[in-house]
């Protein structure tokens, strides 16, 4: 598996039951604490591994740093945020790489393991398949909306709590079940992500907006008028392949464009066995756990149609 598909990660095989999952993913500071910081990072670019099916094992940093204008304990505190996810992925940190820069990134390099007949692809959703969902969506309105201190301390905390959480939980849950296709959402947001399944799978996704995990205050902050430097980018992407037809105002289709970091799952598996993962997503538990749409025969142009 390489990039033909704009999958999550590489898979390359080294024998008939061994195969690594390759990945890399660094990113700017969402928030001002830099051990939460290093947390986040880490668990976005782990999340590519568990998106394909696999589990991560070894690890690098990349750091880019503006040693000259931020203390050093700042960037010991990223990586000591890093660590305590990598650890809990049960992977190591086996060195990394960085840079002066004037602006803080941090994200990690990582390699997996998967058997070669069994990792996840964003293709091969199949007609009938139900879409689940295991994290709610609008952390990047929030984001931008808590630098105006329009986001109450809870909302935000459960924000970042959803963001520190590892995919781990809910990859490890999966693993009993058919799963026909998986990605994670991260910056594209749920329909530039959605679009990549439904195109590598030749299928149009049918997503019912209502049924969307969101966040708490991320609807509150769109009707408000905020919004983030991606959403026109994520939304200009998809418009020639999505049909709306619920009649939703604009501030709230914006969800569907809100860049995500460290996101959950999307998966499609048979609609058999939909209600018995989103019951082992709940028992991990699992930041969310939503059936949000169903997989119909490809409908041209339409590959995301949302209701």
């Amino acid at each position: 598996m390489g990039y033909k598909t704009n999958d999550d990660a590489g898979v390359y095989r080294l024998s008939d039951d061994l195969a690594i999952v390759v990945t890399a993913d660094f990113i700017t500071p969402p928030v001002n604490d830099p051990f939460q910081f290093g947390q986040i990072a880490a668990a976005n670019a782990l999340s590519d591994v568990y998106a394909m099916g696999g589990a991560p094992k070894v690890c690098l940093n990349l750091v880019c740093f503006p040693s000259k204008l931020l203390p050093m304990e700042h960037l010991h505190q990223i990586v000591a945020g890093a660590v305590s996810k990598i650890t809990e992925a049960g992977a190591v940190l086996a060195g990394g790489h960085s840079v002066e820069d004037s602006e803080p990134k941090f994200g990690l390099s990582v390699v997996g393991l998967v058997h070669p007949q069994r990792f996840w692809a964003n293709g091969g959703a199949r007609p009938g398949d139900v879409l689940v969902l295991t994290k709610p969506l609008g952390s990047g309105v929030l984001f931008n909306a808590n630098l105006k201190n329009w986001v109450s301390a809870p909302a935000m905390q459960a924000c970042i709590a959803a963001l520190i959480t590892l995919n781990k939980g809910a990859a490890e849950a999966m693993q009993g079940f058919e799963i026909h296709a998986a990605t994670d959402i991260t910056g594209f947001g749920l329909a530039g992500h959605a679009l990549e399944m439904a195109k590598a799978s030749d299928a149009t996704l049918q997503i019912d907006v209502a049924a969307l995990p969101i966040m708490d205050q991320a609807l509150e902050m769109y009707r408000k008028g905020v919004t983030t430097g991606t959403n026109a980018f994520n939304q200009q992407l998809v418009a020639k392949h999505t049909r709306l037809e619920g009649q939703y105002p604009q501030w709230h289709q914006q969800i569907l464009f809100d860049p995500q970091t460290s996101g959950g799952l999307l998966v499609a598996l048979p609609a058999a066995q939909s209600d018995a993962l989103v019951k082992a997503l709940k028992a991990v538990p699992t930041p969310a756990a939503n059936i949000i749409g169903r997989v119909r025969p490809f409908e041209d142009p339409h590959y995301l149609q949302f209701r």
